[in-house]
């Protein structure tokens, strides 16, 4: 895994962001938070784009923010 990003990073990002990134800023692996918006538990919102899953880069800001 690469290196988190810092939340300035993070506010730099586009409105929505790969499941890999949003992982990697949250410190969990990218097939834990698939898992957790599998199972509806996901601490971040998620959009979904057919099979294509997209995390909303406001809710992780937000999320972040709060840690």
């Amino acid at each position: 895994m690469s290196h988190s990003p810092t939340l300035e990073e993070v506010r730099k990002w586009p409105a929505t962001c790969e499941v890999t990134k949003a992982a990697q800023a949250l410190g969990v692996s990218r097939a834990k938070l698939y898992g957790q918006i599998k199972s509806d538990t996901a601490p971040v919102k998620v959009l979904r784009f057919g099979r294509s899953v997209r995390v909303v880069t406001a809710s992780l800001i937000r999320l972040l923010e709060a840690a």
